[in-house]
């Protein structure tokens, strides 16, 4: 079944005009989300088939024997974007969705790609589908999700998969985003060993010192934003390198990843960044890692 959206992010809420001009570049459009209204299943990986013949024929004419990956939704994602209706509790909605993509997941690894879990329901979820639960509630939800995830990937290797973290890929306030210290133990509890995070913006950049501070599993490699993916500006390749070098300085060089804090493409048909901008910001994200990586 579909429905429209439910409330505002409630940064945007408490910006209305601004929350307009947003919805305005995005196309206007009325976001009608499917929603659960009946017992989840797997009927078909036809689609996902297609994706890996896809990928892999684009990997082999310009991959250069570089190593792929694909994205897939945690069950905890889909649970935020696809209210449930019919199961008696979260859980048990959880625990038919991990049933149902445990062989997408499979597949995806068995193709000779990595897996990326894409999980925004561990911090974006708490200001947009969770703000009306109490923080602990919201807190016992990312739990459960995770266990989820967990369930669902025991038969990958964690270094064969990365999971990414977000507040929400739009230019909004983002001063309702969870602080990512109320939230780090349960991302670190996942089984992914690259975990994928924001880093470069100015809502999130403090917060290297909360990985300084955790306590980080030696498989764990870390993949901060060092560029941002809401603005135009290009990073300079040096502010890269600093940025680089904070996380080599708590994990060693050989466990970080030079990461974007998110896509640059969040919805189809509408990019927040110019082309040529993103592809300029990737050359300084090159450049800013050759940096550091001389001077490590």
């Amino acid at each position: 079944g579909g429905h429209i959206d439910r409330k505002p992010a409630a940064d945007l809420a408490e910006v209305p005009d601004l929350a307009k001009k947003l919805s305005a570049i995005m196309g206007s459009q009325e976001f009608v989300r499917a929603s659960c209204i009946g017992p989840v299943k797997l009927v078909t990986l036809e689609p996902l088939h297609d994706d890996i013949r896809r990928f892999r024929a684009a990997m082999d004419a310009y991959g250069q024997g570089a190593r792929g990956f694909m994205n897939a939704a945690s069950p905890g994602l889909i649970t935020a974007f696809q209210v449930n209706r019919h199961y008696p509790s979260h859980e048990a909605y959880l625990a038919d969705l991990a049933d149902a993509m445990r062989e997408e997941y499979e597949t995806i690894v068995a193709a000779g790609f990595d897996l990326q879990l894409d999980c925004p329901d561990l911090a974006m979820s708490r200001h947009t589908g969770y703000q009306d639960l109490s923080e602990a509630e919201f807190l016992k939800v990312a739990a459960a999700n995770v266990e989820a995830l967990n369930a669902a990937t025991a038969n990958i290797p964690p270094e064969r998969m990365r999971m990414h973290i977000c507040w929400g890929n739009y230019e909004g306030p983002h001063d309702h985003d969870i602080p990512l210290e109320r939230v780090i133990d349960i991302v670190l509890s996942a089984r992914p060993a690259t975990v994928l995070f924001e880093g470069a913006n100015p809502r999130h950049e403090h917060e290297w010192t909360v990985w300084r501070d955790a306590a980080i599993a030696d498989d764990k490699l870390l993949a901060p934003g060092v560029i941002d993916t809401c603005s135009n500006y290009v990073e300079h390749p040096e502010l890269i390198a600093q940025r680089i070098e904070r996380f080599a300085g708590i994990v060693g060089a050989d466990r970080v990843i030079a990461s974007t804090d998110c896509g640059f493409g969040t919805f189809a048909g509408y990019g927040k960044i110019d082309p040529l901008v993103t592809a300029k910001k990737l050359k300084a994200l090159r450049e800013g890692a050759d940096i550091a990586a001389a001077r490590l």
